[in-house]
């Protein structure tokens, strides 16, 4: 009986033994004939390159081929994966540096066709009018249905005081119309900032590169010195940027180790989570986050995570919906590839791709029109109207200065809700401690 187990489980192991063998065969198989498939396919494609090569009516630069067979296998992916030749790649580098020779817009591709996603504020591209969502259809009367998104930026730039001709698509448009833009050094100097009445601080951040929390910090202090007691952080138009300088930004108004963003890919390197370092030095500070259509990639990290963690009021419009994180990685020729690694997740886990940070406030970027017309005003009789009553006033007399008109505070609808906002804001802080103590 011992004997016969003994051989059953030598019998046994065998069997495994071989089971094995096939599972683990049949891996090495499956792949091997995977990379033969590959090969063949490579194969092909090194064919007609020899044919072209050899019998195209005109010579080939072999190089540029290939750089356009990169491009176009990049184009089957999504529309910010892209090959960036050597100077492409060299004034990518330079745009994060915060200069670049161009029009001043964001762009990407929606629906296979070129559009643009925010113009950058004091350029050429947003004193043309052009505006997010905006269709190019041309560039210089070349057709953008079938460029690369990097190809398209390429003929957008150029040397300062030469003109580029864009053709825009925009709903309400009857006909395309062209728009005639001439370049300049773009120096995007990331924050703008000042004082509104009531003591409520304005800060815009127009793109996130290498300086910005920098310069944002210098915004706030001064604000600061001049006794504000609320903050306006407007993210309107913005495209983005610099992960890190997100990051940053948003870890100013975050306690310690609070989540900001984490990332999911396929690779485990790109499964990354990023919270706040310090205690953040305005963290009783009231704040509303401004955002629209053109507020996208690292400015959306911003609102989501000042939103999930219930830091700030987000007023607006829902954003672009860019949630996906590219890798740049240099190649050894001098030119460069961006390759989408990851998407972002705000830290309730909510996707910002293809979605968006819906404000928790909707507002429309001009007032809704007036539908009535305004009637004259009907003459209401008061105390001080009444003949001989005590402490009349002569007109004029004692009377308060209005307060200065903030003429961009007067044309711009969503920013006078946000200011609206925070003095009610203020109005409660001060009465709540009244009406507790009653």
């Amino acid at each position: 009986m011992g004997r016969w187990f003994t051989q059953k489980k030598t019998w046994g192991a065998a069997f495994l033994v071989v089971i094995l063998f096939f599972v683990v065969g049949a891996g090495v198989a499956t792949r091997a004939l995977a990379r033969g498939e590959e090969y063949e396919t490579l194969k092909i494609f090194t064919e007609v390159l020899s044919l072209v090569q050899s019998n195209y009516v005109e010579e080939v630069d072999t190089k540029q081929l290939i750089y356009g067979a990169i491009q176009g296998m990049l184009r089957t992916l999504d529309p910010h994966t892209s090959f960036m030749p050597p100077d492409v790649y060299k004034e990518m580098q330079m745009e994060t540096e915060g200069e670049f020779g161009g029009i001043g817009v964001e762009v990407t591709f929606k629906d296979d066709q070129l559009t643009v996603v925010s113009p950058i504020e004091d350029t050429p591209a947003f004193r043309a009018g052009l505006k997010a969502g905006d269709q190019i259809l041309k560039i210089d009367g070349e057709p953008t249905k079938n460029m690369s998104l990097m190809e398209a930026v390429k003929r957008m730039r150029g040397p300062r005081g030469t003109q580029v001709i864009l053709t825009i698509m925009r709903e309400g448009f009857q006909a395309p119309q062209d728009f005639v833009l001439a370049r300049d050094i773009i120096k995007i100097k990331s924050v703008k900032y000042r004082l509104l009445p009531g003591n409520i601080g304005y800060v815009k951040i127009r793109s996130f590169h290498k300086n910005t929390a920098e310069e944002l910090d210098e915004a706030l202090f001064d604000l600061e010195e001049q006794q504000m007691t609320g903050l306006i952080l407007d993210l309107r138009n913005n495209p983005g940027g610099l992960l890190n300088q997100a990051v940053e930004v948003a870890d100013r108004f975050l306690a310690k180790e609070q989540l900001i963003v984490f990332t999911r890919g396929r690779m485990a390197n790109q499964n990354m989570e990023f919270k706040s370092h310090e205690e953040g030095s305005h963290l009783s500070l009231p704040m509303v986050v401004l955002v629209n259509a053109g507020s996208a990639s690292a400015s959306e990290i911003v609102a989501g995570a000042l939103q999930d963690l219930g830091r700030a009021v987000i007023l607006g419009v829902p954003t672009f919906g860019k949630g996906s994180v590219q890798t740049i990685i240099p190649l050894s020729d001098g030119s460069g590839l961006r390759l989408t690694t990851a998407r972002y997740y705000t830290p309730k886990g909510r996707l910002i791709q293809g979605k968006g940070i819906i404000p928790d406030i909707i507002v429309e970027e001009t007032a809704p029109p007036k539908t009535d017309k305004p009637s004259s005003p009907r003459h209401v009789l008061r105390e001080k109207d009444l003949e001989n009553s005590l402490d009349r006033e002569k007109d004029g007399e004692n009377a308060e200065p209005l307060p200065q008109q903030d003429e961009e505070l007067a044309s711009d609808y969503q920013l006078q809700r946000a200011v609206d906002l925070l003095k009610g804001w203020e109005i409660f802080r001060k009465t709540l401690p009244l009406a507790k103590a009653g």
